[in-house]
């Protein structure tokens, strides 16, 4: 078992920063890939970014490319996506979850656990 705990959400002003985190325990993460997702209201959850597991290679969504940076610490069993240039239509609930391996990065069925989520709201 898993357990994934997100933090760092909140409200910011378009152009703004925000750093979210990611905190598991149940089982060290420096063996296995992370992701971060969202989900706006209304939408289906989507893809932000992935990492493997020794942070050589990182993967983002078109929407976010040159924005969003996803990094970890595996000493500290921490994930995090840091979030510059912040838009509205980057206003979701944000989800980081965790992977076993198996199949495409892009796809939430292929993540075994996930957090409960942090809202993040940009305002215009």
């Amino acid at each position: 078992q898993v357990e994934l705990v997100e933090s760092g959400g909140g409200l910011v002003q378009t152009g703004g920063s925000l750093r979210l985190s990611c905190a598991a325990s149940g089982r060290t993460l420096s063996r296995y890939a992370m992701g971060w997702f969202r989900q706006a209201p209304g939408k289906e959850r989507e893809f932000v970014a992935s990492i493997n597991w020794s942070a050589s290679s990182t993967y983002y969504a078109d929407s976010v490319k040159g924005r969003f940076t996803i990094s970890r610490d595996n000493a500290k069993n921490t994930v995090y996506l840091q979030m510059i240039s912040l838009k509205p239509d980057d206003t979701a609930v944000y989800y980081c979850a965790f992977r076993y391996g198996r199949g495409t990065i892009y796809d939430t069925s292929n993540y075994d656990y996930w957090g409960q989520g942090t809202p993040v709201t940009v305002s215009s």
